[in-house]
């Protein structure tokens, strides 16, 4: 399933792509992103667009499923969609199908965003960000970059890497997989070198190994308060104001965030 013409535009080059990765079968989570910051085409007069990249379902009702994606691509236009089955352990190989989606589709947008579905996204604040003079338009990506993170050795641990499978120690730095950001220039060149990286199911860890190779330093965001990946308690109206990126734990709470942030009057 593809949307080739997404990012072309008439009068005014695509600055921002947001890809979401989700499950065929989480249609409330795509359309609560559509209701809310999914909706965001304009912004500071910047152009933006949000797509979702999606697998193949699984199961009993799995041509079931399918037909009501094919159902939901014609009516919203928004979904793309390859032949790998839809799961968690497949997570790299989507990451990557993005990337090789953007080289493809969006070779003249300036950045793009990988996002979860489950968090609550300021897009004001994003472009915000990089806009910024000091904002770099090229070998660019930050988020929340997790810096020395040990590669976990025990069977038991979800995370578990075995010696021959990655013999160092701590992986590159990386950023989470929650939410990132790149200069469009990247994706080419992460495709380029990951045929030399042996994939792994870690799939946040993954593009930072690609960069490694590359030579290429992530870079912090302005400030690690602007990214939240698992907030101690809910987020209010004022707080929703200053963050880029908040991870929620339900459609509801996604839902009465975007209601809480866009209502009229001053934030604080």
């Amino acid at each position: 399933m593809d949307e080739p013409e997404k990012c072309r535009t008439r009068n005014q080059a695509l600055f921002l792509v947001l890809m979401a990765p989700v499950a065929p079968g989480n249609l409330a989570s795509r359309d609560a992103i559509r209701r809310t910051w999914g909706n965001e085409t304009l912004v500071q007069g910047k152009k933006v667009q949000t797509l979702f990249m999606l697998g193949l379902p699984g199961g009993p009702n799995a041509q079931e499923l399918q037909e009501k994606v094919n159902q939901e691509s014609r009516a919203h236009h928004d979904l793309l969609q390859s032949d790998l089955m839809d799961s968690y352990h497949n997570l790299t190989i989507k990451t990557m199908l993005i990337l090789e989606w953007l080289v493809s589709r969006c070779p003249e947008a300036s950045y793009a965003m990988k996002i979860d579905s489950d968090v609550f996204l300021n897009v004001q604040n994003l472009v915000s960000m990089l806009v910024n003079p000091d904002t770099p338009k090229q070998n660019y990506m930050t988020g929340l970059v997790w810096w020395h993170s040990p590669v976990l050795r025990k069977p038991n641990k979800k995370f578990f890497l075995p010696y021959e499978v990655m013999a160092e120690s701590e992986y590159p730095p990386y950023p989470l997989g929650f939410c990132y950001i790149m200069s469009m220039d990247l994706p080419k060149k992460i495709m380029r070198v990951s045929p030399q990286i042996k994939p792994i199911y870690i799939e946040d860890a993954y593009p930072g190994m690609c960069l490694k190779r590359l030579g290429i330093s992530l870079t912090n965001p302005p400030s690690k308060s602007l990214f939240d990946v698992n907030p101690i308690y809910s987020y209010g109206r004022c707080k929703l104001s200053t963050v880029v990126a908040v991870t929620t734990t339900k459609v509801s709470q996604m839902l009465r965030y975007w209601q809480d942030y866009t209502r009229p009057g001053p934030p604080c």
